[in-house]
């Protein structure tokens, strides 16, 4: 039988594999963080028919004549460039800025994305639409601790905090003439359950400055020293184990405008929303005003991304070719970056695509061409005895 025809088909079937790759291209036009992939041809082996010489004496050397043998698949490659950004405006909605991939779990395997559409599901876990649980680091009141190990990324709602005050801070004026007078402060302080208690400082006025306590003056818990009216001593007190900012208080005759300021405790807070940092952090938002992280999601890179195994659901899995998986968060070299609000879309270039139709479709049609002539051939063969 002729070679041509094997070589044909050999044809047929590798540019079968050409529009079956360009077809799951554009059918995932607008699939969020699909990577297109590309089709590499390269010949199969080759019929020697004779072999090559070298020159001896007065004759010269001759090349290999060789026959091929059609072609074959060598690869399908995809294409890992960025994705273009949508602005979608939900707060689970996630990009990655660089080569870095989402990490999720799903069924106690470890899969890859560049899709970032999360949802909520029952148990409050941030999931992937095929079910994958992202993975990240749990904060620790407010604390992330990288060097751990990562797990499930879960947001109750029923989340509270309550901050206990620890620091406050003081302003305005004591009156430096006050003679023997003392002058009361109460302020409102939270402990660690965010229950509130008053707090009454009293100030009493010392040769050269004021002293401070909690019982009425009569045990000196801290003093401040002022010099023509100005602060001398340190700015910060420590008074019923709390620390005390009074960097802004005078001391001039005539005038009592001491006040507090500010304090840095909290009541009981219920969890109200999120946002996430470009870090990849993503930080609660409480009703009582406070705003504390409490997760971090993980990102992972790889050696050679091109790799990876396509696993579905827009997810891959780590392969011997892929190297080991890097865990880190976003703005480490080499991950990237994070947005919220936002989602990767797929990186087809469509005029491409069409364009990698036609070459497939005329591809094929000339190795279609190919087995008739050579059926031709043998018709025309078999004529030859009637």
């Amino acid at each position: 039988m002729l070679r041509s025809l094997y070589s044909g088909i050999s044809g047929l079937r590798a540019h079968q594999t050409m529009l079956d790759v360009t077809g799951n291209n554009i059918a995932n036009v607008n699939t969020a963080g699909f990577k297109a992939s590309s089709t590499q041809f390269q010949d199969t082996l080759s019929q020697m028919t004779q072999g090559a010489s070298a020159p001896q004496g007065e004759s010269g050397g001759s090349n290999p004549a060789q026959i091929g043998l059609g072609v074959r698949v060598a690869g399908v490659s995809t294409n890992f460039a960025q994705g273009s950004s949508q602005s979608t405006g939900r707060a689970t909605d996630m990009m990655i800025s660089g080569e870095g991939f989402f990490v999720t779990s799903k069924g106690g395997q470890q899969l890859f994305t560049r899709a970032g559409s999360m949802t909520f599901d029952a148990a409050s876990q941030l999931v992937s639409p095929d079910g994958g649980i992202l993975q990240g680091w749990t904060a620790k009141n407010g604390v992330v601790d990288q060097a751990g190990a990562i797990g499930d990324i879960t947001l109750n709602p029923n989340t509270m905090i309550a901050t206990p005050t620890t620091a406050m801070t003081l302003d305005g004026n004591l009156p430096a003439d006050a003679g023997s007078a003392s002058f009361d402060r109460v302020v409102k302080v939270y402990d660690s359950v965010g229950a509130p208690s008053n707090l009454t400082l009293t100030f009493v006025q010392q040769p050269g400055g004021w002293g401070v306590s909690t019982d009425g003056g009569a045990t000196i818990a801290d003093s401040m020293s002022f010099t023509a009216g100005r602060l001398t001593s340190s700015g910060k007190l420590n008074v019923a184990g709390k620390t005390i900012d009074v960097s802004q208080v005078s001391s001039f005759a005539g005038m009592s405008s001491l006040t507090v300021s500010g304090q840095n405790g909290t009541p009981a807070g219920k969890l109200e929303s999120f946002t996430l940092g470009n870090d990849g952090s993503l930080i609660g938002s409480f009703s009582n005003g406070t705003k504390q992280v409490l997760a971090k999601i993980a990102l992972a890179k790889f050696t050679n991304p091109a790799g990876l195994e396509k696993a579905g659901g827009s997810s891959y899995v780590a392969t011997a070719n892929s190297g080991n998986v890097l865990l880190g968060a976003a703005g480490d070299p080499g991950i990237g970056t994070l947005a919220g609000g936002s989602l990767e879309m797929s990186n087809v270039d469509l005029s491409q695509e069409f364009t990698n139709l036609i070459v497939a479709q005329r591809g094929f049609q000339a190795n279609a061409r190919i087995i008739t002539t050579s059926d031709e051939v043998l018709q025309e063969l078999g004529n030859l005895k009637r």
